[in-house]
């Protein structure tokens, strides 16, 4: 399992989860952070820090929100 950055991060982009993250799993995108999905350990510190409340658990996704995970898997395949 793994967080996901939703929407309130586009255009936002403070960046703390990336300081905090133990993992280094927390890449900038050209529109918002996406967290590697293959290397997240689901510590929470990102959560804690985000300042929009834009990162949650892969589980608590809607359908309408499971468009993020799956744009995480996208920039983190293409690298």
């Amino acid at each position: 399992m793994a967080f996901v950055i939703l929407d309130p991060c586009q255009g936002e982009k403070s960046g703390e989860c990336v300081t905090v993250c133990p993992v280094d799993c927390i890449e900038e995108g050209e529109d918002q952070y996406y967290i590697d999905p293959d290397v997240c350990i689901d510590c929470g510190a990102c959560v804690a820090v985000c300042p929009v409340d834009a990162i949650v658990e892969e589980y608590d996704l809607t359908p309408d929100q499971e468009i993020f995970l799956e744009k995480a898997e996208d920039f983190f395949a293409n690298r």
